[in-house]
Formats: structure tokens, C-alpha cells, sequence
């Protein structure tokens, strides 16, 4: 039974469909965008208020035995190992559904290994995405990237004029290195209350492979 894989790239914005054109050199029959905004850590760019630049995030699924040369390929055609020009990782996919002929994929990976990168995802209501990603600075992490989302629960709906309205979201990603993950995970928890009910959530995901995380440095990262 075929196992895939889930690439993503996050690129500057007005990318996306180049990013998705040389993937699909590679095997990739399609993919989704959606819009967000990255955080540059620049002591000028602070200064001007201009420290954050509009991204574009493009993700893709696509067979194991394709993907380690398919997030290779891309990464080299989109020159993710020059600063500022994006990053990509990958990570294992559980199930797959709306594959061909509509069938259901469940994959059979029960192995666990020993990863150097993590990605921490947080789910906060609109508006707090900053204070995340201020939170991970603080233990280490190198920024990350906002997202706009909606989402419905118990905690996270309002009324207006007796009216339920379901409130806007900001889904937050950190690409971290293993050895710092508990320590950004501990400091997002603690300053956004993660704890409490309706402040939102939080979960961490392996990474398969990551490029473009350290221009400049040997940015490949086979895991």
C-alpha cells in the first residue's frame, strides 16, 4: 500500500504558483495555497516597523519514494539556500483520503525516529499570533509564520446581537531544532495560557526534511 508524504514551502509572496510549477517536475499533481506573514529579526527593520514581509504557503502530497527528490528539486529550483528566497520541510501523512478512485490511505508506519527538527503548531484567536511568535523568540526560536484561519468550539464562539458568530484565527508555525522544542513549547504554553479554556491550542509534529531554515549555513537537513 503507498505511503506519501506532506511537502510545504513557505515563499514570499506572489510564489506560490512557481513553487508549484517545479514540484510538479517531480511527481506533484497538485497542491494548496494560503496567505500568511513571516517575522525578520533585524534590529533595522525594527527600527522602521517594517519587520514583517507577506508570505505564501504551498502544500503538496505526494508519494514516499518521490518525495525526498521532489523536496530536493524544488528547493534547489527555488534557491531556498540564498536568505529570504523561502524554506520547505516534510513530514509523514497518517491517512489520505481523495486519493485515486476515492480511496481511504492509512499508513502503516509504526516506527519512531530520531528527528533534529520539529514544527509547533498554535492556533490562537485573531490578533495573538504576534504575541506567539514573541513568546518562541523568547526561548530561542528564530521566528515563524502567522496564518489567517477560522475555527468553531465550545470556547470560541460569540454572539453579536444574539447572533453566534465564529471568530477569525491565527494558526502559528515554528520550525524548531528538537533540542529546543520543549523549552519554546514551555514558553508559548505559559505566555498565551494555553492552558485555559478558548486561549487556544497546540500540538508538534516531526520533521522529515527540512532546506532553506539556515541560509547560508549547510541548510540541507535529512532527518
Amino acid at each position: 500500500m503507498a505511503e506519501f508524504t506532506l511537502i510545504c514551502c513557505v515563499v514570499n509572496s506572489g510564489q506560490a504558483s512557481r513553487a508549484l510549477n517545479f514540484a510538479k517536475k517531480y511527481g506533484v499533481k497538485g497542491g494548496t495555497f494560503c496567505m500568511g506573514s513571516g517575522t525578520v529579526r533585524s534590529r533595522l527593520l525594527d527600527f522602521l516597523q517594517i519587520n514583517e514581509v507577506r508570505r505564501e504557503i504551498v502544500t503538496m502530497i505526494i508519494e514516499d519514494e518521490l518525495a525526498g527528490v521532489a523536496i530536493k528539486g524544488i528547493s534547489e529550483d527555488m534557491e531556498f539556500h540564498k536568505p529570504g528566497h523561502g524554506i520547505a520541510f516534510s513530514y509523514p501523512v497518517k491517512e489520505y483520503i481523495g486519493s485515486k478512485n476515492e480511496l481511504e490511505i492509512k499508513s502503516k508506519r509504526n516506527e519512531v525516529k530520531n528527528t533534529m527538527y520539529n514544527i509547533i503548531y498554535t492556533v490562537v484567536d485573531k490578533g495573538r499570533g504576534e504575541d506567539v511568535i514573541e513568546a518562541a523568540n523568547k526561548a530561542g526560536a528564530d521566528g515563524g509564520t502567522i496564518i489567517n484561519a477560522r475555527g468553531a468550539g465550545p470556547h470560541e464562539v460569540e454572539k453579536l446581537f444574539s447572533v453566534e458568530v465564529e471568530p477569525e484565527k491565527e494558526k502559528v508555525f515554528v520550525i524548531t531544532k528538537s533540542d529546543q522544542k520543549d523549552a519554546i513549547v514551555d514558553s508559548i504554553r505559559t505566555n498565551l495560557k494555553i492552558d485555559e479554556p478558548g486561549n487556544g491550542v497546540l500540538y508538534v509534529l516531526e520533521l522529515s526534511e527540512v532546506y532553506g531554515l539556515y541560509a547560508g549555513e549547510k541548510n540541507e537537513q535529512k532527518l
